[in-house]
């Protein structure tokens, strides 16, 4: 049996030169999957089965399998819970779901795609995106898929990381990168009666497109960043749409821009334009989306600016005034993660559509009950709820264990959300994080992936200099990097700025703030490049 490598895809994309993968593959057992791709043939035996085991075949994934495997480090896997290569993009398939920050920006500074059809691009081509960089980098052959890992170990005795997935396979490697990312767990809320509700329950990480919505009344909880973009998306469908708004969003106008054939041929021919437009897309959108959080006790006024068009732009689209004044944020521009839009707010002009701001009592077998005792009765309820971010057990998503059995959420637990340089934590040698505590400063995904991937093949090729196989970052080292984190952290918005009704997932339950890294993009990338590695401590076991 050979994998035949057309099997699976559909025909290309009209205005992008990438195949869309269409058809899903069956899940595979792991002896089937030693058949399916190229595997080199089988070597000697040895104390690892891979030098590295990658977890997760998301962007973050994919970013350091990339880099891997042009440094010469290339003896690895990936090991994938879902059917294909794409994370947040293989799994999230909602209507109207389109990149949220430029595509110029959001993609891989050496794969630029001269043939975006705009530049917020459409949820398949920035899946079709993701399938070219597989194929072309040489990645695909790395993945094993239907592979969710329950369990990694550090064993002490053999210097390695023995990963166990639910599958019942394991995999003995050297060392360990978790890039199981950030959107990773759908959430849905905790509703008393909800397990009741008789009619269709979906979230929209988990889309089911084989359910018709025409004609339903649909009750749909979430105004966040998906919820802005379904919505429209499935109200002149559906028969009614009430929308719960626990907490309104700061949402800036947004300027739909397709890129015409002729802009696509410019970007494709003329050298370093499309570079050049990225670099600008990247510093006005890191000026609004980061260093505004970063810096706010330096530019709140910037924000108030930017309040006060997001509030023009709701008054401009809005005709009821109370739907209006329920519309506008209580907290600063920046406590939550701000987006934008300009068919959201109209929906809400539409007879059939109407926002709830009561908060939900109770849902029933036919309706959401709000805590006024208004009853609206649905036949189909959609979370657009968001995800488990810096919860236990979410970060990494699966139980993972150090040295003297250490586990990392207890670890975390105890002493906070803490890494150095966002990527290794003391007591777990040889592991690497892709999404760790502190390890975003910039507003596109793969300005991260970029500094946590290099982060990542420094310390690797440092160890093979000096004939190590045991990389574990110097407590000391650990502890002086969280502490200038959190020296930091009083510029940010989070302490600065009026955050106090925001609900915002930057916040965990210490009441710290780990996903920002309080700091210029720019800084963290030329620290992942020139960082000491006497923070580190080699050794050969």
């Amino acid at each position: 049996m050979r994998y035949d490598k057309r099997a699976g895809y559909g025909p290309k994309c009209p205005r992008y030169p990438f195949t869309i993968t269409l058809a899903k593959r069956p899940f595979m057992t792991e002896a089937a999957l030693s058949h399916v791709f190229d595997y080199p043939p089988q070597r000697i035996k040895r104390e690892v089965d891979f030098e590295t085991v990658i977890i997760g075949a998301g962007l973050s994934g994919i970013g350091a399998a990339i880099r891997l495997i042009r440094e010469g480090l290339g003896d690895f896997v990936i090991l994938e819970k879902g059917i294909d290569a794409g994370g947040t993009w293989q799994d999230n398939t909602y209507p109207g779901l389109t990149v949220d920050i430029p595509s110029l920006s959001y993609s891989f500074s050496f794969e630029q795609n001269p043939f975006w059809s705009s530049l917020y691009a459409p949820g398949p081509e920035m899946k079709a995106y993701v399938d070219h960089c597989v194929t072309k980098y040489g990645v695909r052959p790395h993945m094993r898929y239907n592979m969710e890992v329950a369990d990694a170990t550090y064993d002490e005795q053999r210097n390695v990381w023995v990963t166990r997935t639910k599958s019942g396979a394991t995999f003995t490697s050297r060392y360990l990168v978790s890039a199981t990312g950030f959107l990773t767990i759908p959430k849905l809320p905790v509703i008393e009666g909800i397990e009741k509700f008789k009619g269709k329950v979906m979230h929209t990480g988990r889309w089911d497109h084989s359910y018709d919505l025409t004609g339903k009344r649909v009750g749909f909880i979430g105004t966040g960043a998906t919820g802005i973009q379904a919505v429209p998306e499935i109200a002149d469908k559906v028969k009614s749409i009430d929308v719960y708004q626990r907490t309104a969003i700061w949402l800036l106008p947004k300027k739909e821009m397709p890129f015409s054939p002729r802009w696509q041929a410019a970007f494709a021919k003329v050298p370093g334009l499309q570079r050049l437009a990225r670099l600008v897309v990247i510093f006005f959108t890191d000026i609004i989306m980061i260093n505004l959080l970063v810096f706010n006790k330096y530019f709140g006024f910037v924000g108030k600016k930017l309040e006060r068009i997001c509030v023009n732009h709701i008054r401009n689209q809005v005709k009821d005034p109370a739907t209006q004044e329920a519309l506008i944020p209580t907290y600063d521009f920046g406590c939550k993660r701000p987006s934008f839009t300009s068919k959201f707010y109209p929906v809400f002009n539409r007879e059939n559509a109407s926002l709830v701001t009561n908060p939900i009592d109770r849902i029933t077998e036919n309706a959401i009950v709000t805590k006024d005792g208004t009853v609206r009765e649905i036949d189909t309820l959609i979370c657009a709820t968001g995800f488990e971010v810096f919860q236990k057990g979410s970060v990494p998503t699966y139980k993972l264990v150090g040295k003297n059995g250490l586990d990392i959420s207890d670890f975390w637990e105890e002493n906070r959300y803490q890494a150095f340089e966002g990527s290794t934590v003391p007591n777990f040698p040889n592991f690497f994080m892709m999404f760790g505590p502190y390890s975003v400063c910039t507003a596109s995904w793969f300005g991260m992936i970029d500094t946590q991937s290099k982060h990542l093949v420094r310390c690797l090729k440092a160890a093979k200099k000096r004939h190590a196989n045991y990389i574990e970052i110097k407590k000391s080292a650990n502890d002086a990097n969280f502490q200038k984190v959190q020296s930091r952290t009083k510029l940010t918005i989070f302490k600065a700025g009026n955050c106090a009704t925001s609900n915002s997932y930057y916040f965990d339950r210490h009441g710290d703030s780990p996903t920002i890294r309080p700091t210029l993009g720019f800084v963290h990338w030329l620290t992942s490049r020139f960082f000491s590695m006497n923070n580190y401590i080699f050794d050969s076991k």
